[in-house]
């Protein structure tokens, strides 16, 4: 029997995914990559751990539906489980940017993306043994007191941090609360996953931190092996972890904003079923 564990992480070639895949693979887990770039030259353990198959590239901008589809096909194609799955991908971007299917960047990312991957990829998650997915969120909505519906779906406005990277985040962690128990019935659970700060400051990319924020990161966060740790643990780690839970400093905390977490799923699938699925038919026309 192959007792050889797999993992698919969003997002695996930088920062706290870049991480999270370093440490699986140390302890043998294969890892599914699905990720838009390279992972970087100069990580020589994983470039052999990609020839060797330990670490299986798909490659896709995830917030283009044509590409994150042909993905996905091949995953299903070639892929026979998937123990967890790491919805990773994202971040907090400078201002205001737009996907391929003219939604908002953050919340197609992550609040989305997550929810496709899981209703695509069931099938296979259902064959792991873990059946597990995390999505990772964050404590920045915390901060945030007040909030329409409106502004959490569909932002107008920017303000970094506390804008739209953090209502996507809440969004997606509604999202995974309200399904949970409808997953429970086919033995999936799912958790949200705070990784707490961490510097993952690129220069050759602008980001969405508040400029006093900025040397704050840069000086005093830890590196993102340390995000990953905290996904780790309180997954993997931690199989006594209840589905739905919203997971921050190690604990399960309640969750603000939940009495729109019906409304947020509801919007969500719907998405997937008329926007996702109409596209792939109109694809194969």
């Amino acid at each position: 029997m192959n007792m050889i564990k797999t993992a698919m992480i969003t997002g695996a070639n930088r920062g706290i995914g870049l991480e999270l895949t370093k440490k699986l693979i140390g302890e043998g887990w294969n890892v599914i990559a699905l990720i838009k770039s390279n992972f970087p030259e100069v990580e020589q353990d994983i470039q052999m751990k990609i020839k060797e198959g330990q670490i299986r590239i798909y490659k896709a901008d995830l917030s283009n539906f044509i590409e994150l589809k042909l993905a996905i096909k091949d995953i299903k194609e070639n892929e026979k489980g998937i123990d967890v799955l790491f919805n990773n991908a994202g971040g907090s971007f400078d201002k205001l940017y737009y996907s391929a299917q003219a939604r908002e960047l953050h919340f197609e990312l992550h609040t989305v993306v997550p929810y496709i991957l899981l209703a695509e990829l069931k099938p296979l998650i259902k064959m792991g043994s873990h059946k597990l997915i995390v999505n990772t969120s964050t404590n920045a909505f915390n901060f945030i007191y007040r909030i329409t519906y409106e502004d959490m779906m569909r932002p107008k406005k920017f303000k970094k941090l506390i804008g739209p990277y953090s209502t996507s985040k809440l969004a997606m962690t509604l999202w995974s609360q309200e399904i949970s128990s409808e997953l429970s019935k086919e033995g999936i659970k799912i958790i949200c996953v705070d990784p707490g700060g961490n510097n993952t400051l690129r220069n050759d990319r602008k980001n969405g931190i508040p400029f006093f924020l900025i040397p704050i990161t840069r000086w005093f966060f830890p590196h993102p092996s340390k995000g990953a740790d905290i996904l780790y643990k309180s997954s993997i780690g931690n199989l006594s972890y209840q589905s739905g839970a919203y997971m921050t400093k190690g604990k399960n905390e309640p969750l603000k904003f939940s009495a729109y977490s019906s409304s947020v799923l509801e919007e969500i699938k719907s998405i997937y079923l008329n926007d996702y699925l109409e596209e792939r038919q109109i694809s194969h026309d």
